[in-house]
């Protein structure tokens, strides 16, 4: 009796209290420009990790006011801003970084790979690799690195 019990409060629980799932049901929204492709590449490295994506295409001069507002300054910029839940992820920042992000969920403005490091996702070419860090964007601008990639 105990154990049937345990089943169906199991089947009962929504699985989205779980953090796993939680996680991988968050809407990532894509603010880029129109004519880059590797934008589009890194929005399906996200959906394959899971998350929903909703890409948007917004003039230059949109997107860069929209960073500056942000908080990403020219030196932690990129081609690409998305915001996750209450974050700012800038350029190419793999999934695996934005889930242990959303897990964390320390007091930050978000997470930057400055530039388009070669090998990142949505930038891979034939195999080449650059090694890049993961930057968490702290509330007063500075930066500490979250993860490094080789």
């Amino acid at each position: 009796m105990h154990r049937r019990t345990l089943l169906l409060a199991a089947a009962a629980l929504p699985l989205t209290a779980l953090p796993g799932f939680a996680i991988a049901a968050e809407t990532i929204r894509i603010m880029k420009s129109p004519s880059c492709g590797c934008c589009t590449a890194w929005a399906d490295h996200l959906a394959a990790a899971g998350f929903t994506t909703e890409v948007r295409n917004v003039a230059d001069e949109n997107l860069w006011a929209m960073k500056e507002r942000l908080g990403v300054t020219g030196d932690l910029a990129s081609c690409h801003t998305a915001m996750a839940g209450p974050y700012v992820i800038e350029g190419h920042v793999p999934a695996s970084d934005i889930q242990r992000l959303l897990a964390e969920q320390p007091a930050a403005l978000g997470l930057t790979v400055p530039g388009m490091p070669i090998g990142s996702p949505g930038m891979e070419m034939d195999g080449e690799r650059e090694a890049f860090d993961t930057l968490l964007i702290l509330g007063d601008g500075t930066t500490e690195v979250f993860a490094s990639h080789s």
